[in-house]
């Protein structure tokens, strides 16, 4: 059975949800594979405030927990559609609570699998990647592409805060207002997108879990858009049931 932690937030844990079932190939309903969405966002500290610093609790431990109770519940292997939760600083202290608390589960890692995708697929690209400012403080995306060797780009100044606004703002983020999608949401990262063009990127990773709500295309202006949930949910049916995983 495949384990979800859900609730960071709460659409992108059904959007991998809905992707595992779409890249799965099935005729009928007893075809599909065994999945487990615990969705407690109430749980969780927010992942970004805690990198940077406006909250001093870790949501690791929370993380950890929901693991422990994924396994009890008959998981096997799960994953946490949330790119900010692997920012080393929690996702350090979820593997350490996973080890104390005698979990067995493997746990993917959606940064590790997404990078691993863009190197068979497009190498030697200039990578963009679209995050939070809490993933961006902490930089899992840019050190790990810069590991194979791939130049990165990220926004910087008013259009760093465009991507967080288009997440986080009150009347308009992706957060608050997730369907339909505010207009000026989508539009201001597309403007985010455009200036990475500029900067050079040839492909954008959508590195908030969230950010495929707003843009599912598949490119932009001539980039392609590489989505880790759908990567993420492709690793996880390729682990449990390769002979049921779509070909791309």
């Amino acid at each position: 059975m495949i384990g979800i932690v859900g609730g960071l937030g709460p659409y992108a844990g059904l959007d991998i949800a809905k992707k595992i079932i779409d890249e799965t190939v099935a005729s009928s309903d007893q075809e599909h594979l065994p999945l487990l969405l615990f969705s407690c966002p109430n749980l969780i500290p927010d992942r970004s405030a805690y990198l940077l610093d406006k909250s001093k609790e870790n949501p690791g431990k929370a993380i950890a927990m929901i693991l422990k109770q994924l396994e009890q519940a008959g998981a096997t292997i799960a994953a946490i559609p949330s790119n900010t939760a692997h920012a080393e600083p929690i996702f350090s202290v979820i593997q350490d609570e996973m080890a104390c608390l005698g979990n067995e589960l493997k746990l993917l890692h959606i940064v590790h699998e997404t990078v691993r995708f863009v190197h068979e697929n497009y190498p030697e690209s200039t990578i963009g990647v679209l995050s939070t400012a809490g993933e961006q403080a902490y930089s899992q995306y840019r050190e790990a592409f810069m590991k194979k060797g791939f130049p990165i780009v990220e926004p910087e100044g008013a259009e760093k805060e465009k991507v967080n606004n288009a997440i986080y703002d009150k009347d308009y983020g992706i957060k608050a207002q997730p369907a339909p999608i505010a207009n000026k949401a989508r539009e201001d990262l597309l403007m985010a997108m455009d200036d990475l063009k500029k900067q050079g990127a040839q492909v954008i990773i959508l590195g908030c879990a969230e950010l495929p709500l707003a843009i599912p295309e598949k490119d932009h202006n001539g980039m392609v858009v590489v989505d880790p949930n759908r990567i993420l949910a492709r690793a996880l049916i390729q682990a449990v049931a390769p002979d049921k995983l779509k070909v791309l």
